[in-house]
């Protein structure tokens, strides 16, 4: 899991290199869409790992609750 946040940082501050280096709206603009993938992936990636570690340990109940607030985040996040 640290290691894909890790990876997932450094694309992020990858991608704001990149902005600041094209100095072009349309550009930036453009990366910053291609790292909305990203965010949510990471998410939905480390989350599963999270509970695939700890699944022998907790309910199902409270699985499906983390699952679906994962989801709600997603969910909110495509809402205008």
């Amino acid at each position: 899991m640290v290691l894909l946040r890790i990876i997932s940082g450094s694309i992020e501050v990858t991608a704001a290199g990149f902005m600041y280096k094209s100095h072009d709206i349309e550009k930036a603009l453009a990366i910053n869409s291609m790292l909305a993938l990203v965010g949510p992936t990471i998410l939905i990636i480390t989350t599963g790992l999270g509970i695939a570690g700890i699944g022998d340990k907790i309910s199902y109940q409270k699985m499906i609750c983390l699952f679906a607030g994962v989801l709600l985040i997603l969910f909110s996040l495509r809402m205008k």
